[in-house]
């Protein structure tokens, strides 16, 4: 196997999120402060100057993700971020970005809620609202960090993604991640995501779609490309459809199936001890950490645990879970919210094994010891 060499270094989660946007080519970023993510704007603001970049503080949070769709189809790999009430205010700017399939990232360090919440304590509230948050029919990929080498590493994979599949992109991080510090490896020579330009040809369509559902690359003005980019829904060449029906339908259809078409290509996941497991323990985002923890506890006690971490959350990755759920008698996943994935694993698992919720609220993260009592209750249940 090529050895990979790399720089060694003890960042937060949140700086080493704009590291990994810094380092996917990501020149532009619009935000506005709001604990726990203020650190990801307070870098921007001093790193993009020194790499050619643009940083704006905007007015608020509607303004932050226009200016940042703004900036993709100007030619620049742009992000934003925020936290719970911020990412609310940006909802409309989703939908808006879903429609003309501009490839942004947008980074939600998360806290608890609602309304203004818990300011500086951890949540996993927001799961729900990155995939349904605006309204309308319309699909977008979220990615969740358990450290900061994965807020590194999914960050970098987000700008990635969204420039393959023309769609925004959710970061869900935490404040436990976004404010940890810990090494976080970063390959030497890591090149930028490329951005690929469309044909520059005679009668261009700007969303003229191939078999896969996906545009062919993303063009920029002021490159020769003929370009109208309208929220409302429209036909091939950008002109508004709304009195077309099968047109729209047409649309709605392919930036949702463009995402779910492709579910099984982006499932990504970490599982542990799941060949022989008969608890399994699926988990995401920073409870990721105390669930493993608690999995080789209950190992050495002579409990046949099993863990599997989720990593890209939306689309779920509802196949590999079904399968996972053959073998163990029980699931548990544990959430800092009040049980809203769990929702998805019973839906998928479909009644092959129990599945147990494991909520956690108030701002704490799981310890594994909570972890393991509950593996400790279910597998006792069962063996009775």
């Amino acid at each position: 196997m090529e050895q990979v060499e790399h720089n060694i270094k003890i960042m937060q989660g949140n700086e080493a999120i704009v590291e990994a946007a810094i380092a996917a080519g990501c020149r532009f970023f619009a935000g506005y402060p709001i604990t726990p993510a203020s650190e990801i704007a307070e870098a921007m603001a001093q790193r993009m100057p020194q790499v050619n970049g643009v940083f704006l503080q905007m007015e608020d949070e509607i303004a932050s993700i226009c200016a940042t769709i703004g900036a993709s189809f100007g030619g620049m790999k742009a992000c934003t971020a925020s936290s719970g009430p911020g990412i609310s205010l940006k909802q409309e700017g989703v939908g808006y970005a879903a429609v003309v399939e501009a490839p942004i990232v947008i980074i939600n360090v998360m806290r608890g809620g609602p309304s203004t919440g818990m300011p500086t304590a951890p949540g996993q509230q927001d799961i729900y609202q990155a995939k349904y948050g605006s309204h309308g029919d319309y699909e977008i990929i979220a990615l969740m960090p358990s450290s900061c080498q994965e807020a590194f590493d999914l960050s970098y994979k987000a700008f990635a993604l969204a420039e393959k599949y023309r769609v925004p992109v959710y970061i869900l991080s935490d404040e436990i991640v976004g404010h940890t510090r810990e090494r976080v490896k970063i390959p030497t020579g890591l090149k930028p995501v490329e951005r690929k330009e469309p044909p520059l040809k005679e009668n261009y369509k700007p969303y003229e779609a191939g078999p896969d559902g996906l545009l062919n690359g993303m063009p920029a003005f002021n490159k020769g490309y003929k370009i109208l980019i309208d929220g409302q829904l429209h036909d091939e060449e950008g002109n508004r459809a709304a009195h077309l029906p099968e047109v729209c339908a047409g649309l709605t259809e392919r930036i949702c199936k463009k995402i779910t078409d492709h579910a099984n290509q982006l499932v990504d996941i970490e599982d542990s001890f799941t060949d022989d497991a008969d608890i399994l323990v699926v988990s995401f985002g920073s409870p990721s950490r105390p669930a493993l923890s608690a999995v080789k506890e209950a190992r050495k006690k002579g409990i046949k645990a099993g863990c599997v971490k989720i990593r890209t959350i939306w689309p779920f990755p509802d196949n590999v879970i079904a399968d996972l759920a053959l073998k163990p008698h029980t699931i548990i996943v544990p959430e800092l919210n009040i049980g809203r994935m769990v929702n998805e694993v019973k839906r998928v698992v479909a009644g092959k094994c129990e599945v147990v919720s494991l909520p956690k609220l108030g701002g704490l993260l799981h310890t594994p010891s909570e972890i393991l009592a509950e593996i400790e209750r279910r597998s006792k249940v069962c063996t009775r």
